[in-house]
């Protein structure tokens, strides 16, 4: 890479730490009594990841690796004032208020998986048998995964059980490299959970996945087919791919091997999506797939293009829209709360499209 494009990465980098994240303190001992009636919503998240369990009770787990998947459930409040598309943060060392802040009231570990499994299986039975997987993306904190995992949940009306998978991202925009490579050493166990998730008795796993996290996503796919089950005995729902940071000769690799989806996958782009394009710097100016702008080259790969670029969103990067945009977090739940049906997905892609075109 040329000095003049490290300088111009290193200041994007820099005023990227501007945007504003959590406090890195997923539990507090301080949590101050509300009336229930100023919680919009509590929301249990189950946990299944690859980072070390923290040896600070408050963060749960942390950006250490960890060989073997750890498990946990999470319970967060979202509070009443909550608006649409964001997720409102409490600074760190402050008093957990339910009433203005995203809480997370407990965290309960499960010490194997059989445990880990049996509790999420009640969970998907008593929600009708849908289970909803989300994969964060680079540069995700554990307890911002939780609360992004949290927020989509709330905002897109899911009404299956939320489960996330949180990869050993090192929360820092200087850890690109240590990112990718954690996204690579995660693969495996996410292929676990998704095989875990199908044995739970779930009737249809749908999954949404950000950022370098859609990598990780087509990674299990892969392996998925490559095993001759591609589509989990047929559960596997919809696939969201949103702002995918996947070099675009590596996913019509991953495709090619993946094969035509039975159902189309849905694949979010944006044009003003600032961190891919950065991506694609540091890839040696290769076009990163959620900023590609060929659709029709992709389209027969058995993919949905929605490109968003027109859509507002809420964070200076612009690579978030799928889920701080309020309109795209609601058709996304839309999307997801629909059994089957391509009509039902084209009525939905075109809504986006109106969105994305100003329309609504």
């Amino acid at each position: 890479m040329s000095p003049s494009k490290i300088c111009l990465v290193l200041a994007a980098l820099l005023l990227s730490g501007c945007i504003n994240q959590p406090s890195g303190e997923l539990l507090t001992g301080a949590v101050v009594n509300v009336p229930v009636t100023e919680i919009a919503g509590n929301h249990a998240i189950f946990v299944a990841s690859t980072r070390e369990r923290a040896s600070d009770d408050k963060q749960v787990f942390d950006r250490g690796r960890s060989s073997t998947l750890n498990y946990a459930r999470v319970d967060v409040t979202v509070p009443k004032v909550h608006r649409t598309g964001q997720i409102e943060l409490r600074k760190r060392g402050k008093d957990a208020d339910p009433t203005k802040f995203f809480t997370a009231t407990n965290a309960v570990g499960f010490q194997t998986q059989p445990e880990f499994s049996q509790a999420l299986s009640a969970d998907i039975a008593a929600r009708g048998g849908r289970a909803m997987l989300f994969i964060h993306g680079y540069n995700t904190s554990f307890d911002a995964a939780v609360y992004r995992a949290t927020q989509i949940a709330h905002d897109s009306g899911y009404t299956g059980t939320p489960v996330l998978f949180s990869w050993a991202s090192g929360g820092s925009t200087t850890d690109y490299v240590y990112d990718k490579e954690s996204a690579a050493a995660a693969r495996d166990q996410l292929e676990v959970t998704l095989r875990m998730l199908a044995q739970s008795g779930a009737r249809r796993i749908d999954i949404v996945a950000h950022s370098m996290g859609t990598w990780v996503t087509m990674e299990a796919l892969r392996q998925l087919a490559l095993t001759g089950d591609r589509d989990l005995g047929g559960k596997l729902g919809d696939v969201v791919l949103a702002s995918p940071d996947i070099d675009v000769d590596v996913f019509k690799a991953q495709m090619r091997r993946y094969g035509k989806p039975t159902k189309p996958f849905f694949l979010m782009t944006s044009g003003d999506d600032r961190a891919l394009k950065l991506s694609g710097i540091i890839a040696g100016s290769k076009p990163r797939l959620g900023d590609y702008k060929n659709a029709a080259d992709l389209a027969e790969y058995g993919v949905i293009v929605v490109d968003l670029s027109d859509a507002k969103g809420a964070d200076s990067f612009n690579h978030t829209k799928f889920a701080d945009n309020p309109e795209m977090v609601k058709l996304l739940g839309q999307r997801l709360r629909a059994d089957d049906g391509f009509a039902s997905d084209r009525d939905v892609t075109d809504r986006i499209k109106m969105l994305s075109g100003g329309l609504l």
